[in-house]
């Protein structure tokens, strides 16, 4: 049996992990009783930053540009509750590049900043091996999305929509990371073939990423 030891960092939680096999589940040994810390991912952000003097004309979506950060992330970094910016004002803004790391065989997903592991998720992927492999990028980007399911659409917030709160398009067609209405089922591979997160997960994972963001899936 192949062992390897990982750091994760779930729900909040630091740990690091004896990883002995497939996680089966929410309850499984990626979420080992040992080493338990709070922490937040914006605090593990903030571990590399630069500092923004607001000039005359700044705003938000043009730092996002210059700096390949998401609007919401400056702002959550710096606690800012409107999208107005002063001048003077002084902005820490995340220094990483970010990508993403799908691992089928443990049904994890890591978020990662240049190539330091920030987060770890426990997801669900494809039954029978059906989640892709490969590199991909992060195409389109949908809030409460619809779920376009055999030529029908079925909206956000009805039953059947099975999308949850956000989508992360893959640049594989039909493919994609989103929220759920099953969170029990994470941690297996019961999908049609996306990657699926707690709707929490997926929404801290949309504020970080942007489109064009590398997403490697392997096996």
């Amino acid at each position: 049996m192949n062992r390897k030891i990982i750091p994760v960092v779930l729900s909040g939680v630091f740990a690091s992990a004896l990883v002995l096999g497939p996680v089966l589940g929410p309850d499984a040994s990626l979420y080992a009783e040992a080493a338990k810390t709070p922490v937040s991912l914006l605090g593990l952000i903030d571990r590399k930053s630069v500092i923004h003097e607001v000039r005359p004309g700044d705003h938000l979506t043009r730092l996002s540009k210059k700096y390949r950060q998401t609007a919401a992330l400056i702002k959550k970094a710096n606690g800012l509750k409107s999208d107005i910016l002063l001048p003077g004002q002084k902005l820490k803004i995340p220094a990483y590049t970010f990508n993403l790391v799908v691992d089928k065989s443990q049904n994890t997903l890591l978020l990662k900043g240049d190539e330091e592991v920030l987060k770890t998720y426990v997801v669900a992927t494809g039954e029978n091996n059906s989640t892709p492999v490969g590199v991909f990028k992060i195409a389109d980007k949908l809030v409460n999305p619809a779920w376009y399911k055999a030529g029908a659409v079925v909206p956000f917030g009805s039953p059947e929509n099975i999308l949850g709160t956000r989508w992360l398009g893959l640049t594989k067609k039909s493919y994609g990371i989103h929220g759920t209405t099953e969170p029990e089922k994470l941690g297996r591979q019961v999908t049609a073939g996306c990657v699926r997160m707690r709707n929490e997960d997926v929404e801290e994972l949309f504020d970080v990423v942007l489109p064009g963001t590398e997403v490697t899936i392997v096996d």
